[in-house]
């Protein structure tokens, strides 16, 4: 079966094909049902079984799930398998809550459109959550058949994001097609970037068919149009698999301290030879960060930007930290007041005017 599963994956499937329930992937989710490609053929499938309430665990693009045999009306998806890797962005709800876009990746390929100037502070942030999902990060360059000249940006984004694959590529020209399409045809691969990057019409240059729906970005600011509204699943002709997803106007950071640690590794290696093990980099004598940004090794751009997001990181931190408990104190209560209604009960009644008092 394709679309990624392989010998671990039907290893760890063992346990619910003794329950007679067969392996498919989500390719599609949509209203509390979701498109599932199975050994048959894509199923649709409700998902009320593996609705939880820790939005982390809700059923998204890319899951592995345990479903109800062919015959069955309705049919259920019953147990979602233990994701491999999984990309999260803090939502912009007040509760501080983290989604995932999409599972079980073996790439993320960030799209960035060569139309519009180059954001590099956006950049290092996709790259962060990249590195911090599990999976390989992919720098794709989109739309260099508007750009003359290239190097200068292949150079700002190799520096942005060290240690990443970064690829310049052009739909309309075919440019960069064939090595990204040798680079991702293992495994499955994520497309994120904001509206109007490209990422439809990469899709469907690299699946050799037109699969996803384009519109015509606006002169004004280069943007898109949102065209995708859900998270698809692709197959390429040499292997692998793409999810292309819609734009996302922002991504927040989620619990990246380890990606921003792996895009600002320079800086992480300067700190370790600052003299005090608390320098924050700010005015303390020999620090190392601070003699680098003096002599020029390091650009001023990269700190600012390193600060900011570790601040940022920090704070969804924090906030994720005091919903939690938050969260404890109301479960607390609730069973403190239902203890406190069933004693009385016990006594005779007496106390049932009280329920609701408890602080």
């Amino acid at each position: 079966m394709p679309y990624g599963w392989d010998d671990v994956w039907e290893a760890e499937f063992v346990p619910y094909a003794e329950r007679g329930l067969v392996p498919g992937r989500v390719v599609r989710v949509d209203r509390g049902r979701c498109d599932v490609f199975t050994a048959e053929g894509v199923a649709r499938a409700d998902t009320e079984y593996v609705v939880p309430k820790d939005p982390m665990r809700v059923v998204c693009t890319g899951d592995w799930a345990a479903l109800d045999p062919a015959g069955h009306d309705p049919r259920f998806v019953r147990e979602l398998l233990p994701r491999r890797s999984r990309f999260v962005r803090s939502t912009s709800s007040k509760r501080s809550e983290g989604q995932v876009l999409a599972a079980n990746l073996d790439h993320v390929a960030v799209c960035v459109s060569l139309a519009l100037e180059l954001d590099l502070g956006r950049l290092e942030r996709f790259v962060s959550l990249a590195w911090e999902s599990g999976a390989q990060p992919v720098v794709v360059l989109t739309k260099a058949d508007l750009v003359p000249d290239t190097t200068h940006l292949l150079a700002d984004a190799e520096a942005a994001a060290p240690g990443v694959r970064v690829v310049v590529a052009s739909a309309e020209s075919g440019e960069g097609l064939d090595e990204l399409g040798e680079l991702l045809a293992e495994g499955s691969t994520v497309l994120l970037g904001q509206s109007g990057a490209g990422k439809s019409t990469l899709t469907n240059a690299l699946a050799g068919v037109s699969v996803q729906e384009v519109q015509a970005t606006r002169d004004a600011d280069g943007k898109g149009r949102h065209t995708t509204t859900t998270r698809d699943m692709v197959p390429l002709p040499d292997g692998g698999v793409l999810i292309d997803t819609p734009g996302l106007r922002g991504v927040g950071l989620w619990d990246a301290e380890t990606g921003l640690g792996q895009v600002f590794a320079e800086i992480e290696q300067l700190a370790a030879d600052c003299r005090f093990p608390d320098c924050s980099h700010q005015a303390e004598p020999g620090c190392a960060v601070l003699a680098a940004l003096d002599d020029g090794t390091l650009p001023q751009r990269r700190l600012d930007s390193y600060r900011k997001l570790l601040r940022e990181n920090a704070w969804i931190a924090s906030r994720t930290d005091q919903r939690l408990r938050a969260e404890l104190r109301r479960e607390w209560k609730q069973r403190s007041a239902a203890g406190r209604e069933m004693y009385e009960r016990k006594r005779g009644g007496g106390g049932g005017h009280r329920h609701g008092q408890v602080r």
